[in-house]
């Protein structure tokens, strides 16, 4: 099969579909792959590279006429100008994205989002979203200790004893265990919140003090368990203690790092600005889900997309493509996932193979035959 891979055109994206790792091991499956030229360059792959892996280098129209398109983000209007219909797409094409999906659709496209790929075990190796949200919460450390006026370890010196930073970390997922993970290796003292109860061995078994706040009605215990291994939205008498318990912590930590969303639905505020000026000056919140609140923030209504603001003293990270600040190995861990969804849709003799009755694939084929097909 042709396969062709464009560069990325989105702003500030700086990802790309295939590295030559991958592109070498569809190279010797008989695939095509056609890279268009300097696709690689902001994630520290050459065009020599490609070539060296096999692929042939090309222009964009070379990458967008192939049969197979993989991406990392949805293409925009042009570039699906440039495919034709019955072209296959595969990348993160937001799922949730009604008008996007439809866009596509009308381009004629047979399209997988991956990040619609079911949370299980035999999805994990393609589980995109694990493996880019691994890297955000990596890199929310690193730049919170960047913005940060003082050492996240303790130190003893003979000018003194310098105390170690206090790090709250909001939502225990794949990028808030990692934010825990980086954090304690630098030196920190850990609290972290999340809805769901069975995440508090996790937090300890890294270091962290998990904040606990009881649940009270049948209700609320339903829907601490999460679904699909997200969590769900609380009901409000359980928001209101967590609150409560929160707003005591962050009055206390140096740095917070917030990192909860909800598949489909609007970031929950869980930082209101109250508690933004209860904190010390200096400190660092660094907003994960920037630009995908209610308002316009995030999980802090005070946070603003892609921009570091100082706002009653305290620096607010609204990065919103934190994975993209880390280009090299978060392309070379997207790349891997595409190839283990590629086992799935591609046969033996390299053509497409829509099997419906496979859930993974089922779940990621958005557009087909003009329509959009997820729900």
């Amino acid at each position: 099969m042709l396969i062709g891979v464009p560069l990325e055109t989105a702003t500030g994206e700086t990802r790309v579909a295939v590295t030559p790792e991958t592109a070498k091991k569809l190279a010797a499956q008989g695939h095509t792959v056609r890279v268009q030229s300097g696709a690689g360059i902001a994630a520290s792959v050459t065009d020599a590279a490609y070539t060296a892996a096999g692929a042939e280098i090309t222009d964009a129209a070379g990458a967008l006429g192939c049969d197979l398109v993989l991406k990392v983000r949805s293409p925009s209007d042009a570039e699906a100008a440039q495919m034709r219909p019955g072209t296959t797409l595969v990348g993160m094409l937001n799922p949730f994205d009604a008008e996007g999906l439809q866009r596509l659709a009308t381009a004629g496209l047979t399209s997988f989002a991956l990040e619609a790929a079911p949370r299980t075990s035999r999805a994990q190796s393609m589980d995109v979203l694990s493996s880019q949200a691994n890297i955000a919460g990596y890199k929310a450390v690193m730049m919170a200790a960047d913005k940060y006026q003082r050492f996240f370890p303790m130190l003893m010196t003979a000018a003194g004893t310098v105390k170690a930073a206090r790090v709250v970390i909001l939502g225990v997922g794949v990028a808030g265990l990692q934010a825990i993970a980086t954090a304690k290796r630098l030196g920190a003292v850990i609290e972290a919140s999340d809805v769901r109860p069975s995440v508090k061995e996790q937090v300890e078994s890294l270091g962290g003090k998990f904040i606990e706040v009881s649940y009270d009605t049948p209700e609320e215990k339903e829907a601490a368990v999460g679904v699909g291994g997200y969590a769900k939205p609380m009901p409000p008498s359980w928001l209101a203690r967590q609150q409560v318990e929160v707003a005591k912590r962050v009055a206390q930590a140096d740095v917070v790092i917030s990192t909860a969303l909800i598949p489909g639905r609007a970031a929950p505020t869980l930082i209101t600005e109250d508690m933004v000026k209860s904190m010390k000056p200096g400190s660092v919140i660094v907003d994960i889900a920037a630009g995908k609140g209610p308002n316009g923030g995030g999980n802090c209504p005070l946070s603003e997309a892609d921009k570091t603001v100082v706002k009653h003293g305290v620096t607010l990270i609204g990065e919103t493509n934190l994975p993209a600040l880390v280009a090299a190995d978060a392309s070379a861990l997207y790349a891997r996932n595409i190839l283990d969804f590629l086992k799935l849709v591609l046969t033996k003799e390299g053509t497409l193979n829509v099997d419906l009755a496979d859930d993974i694939v089922a779940a990621c084929l958005v557009t087909q035959n003009g329509k959009v097909t997820r729900v």
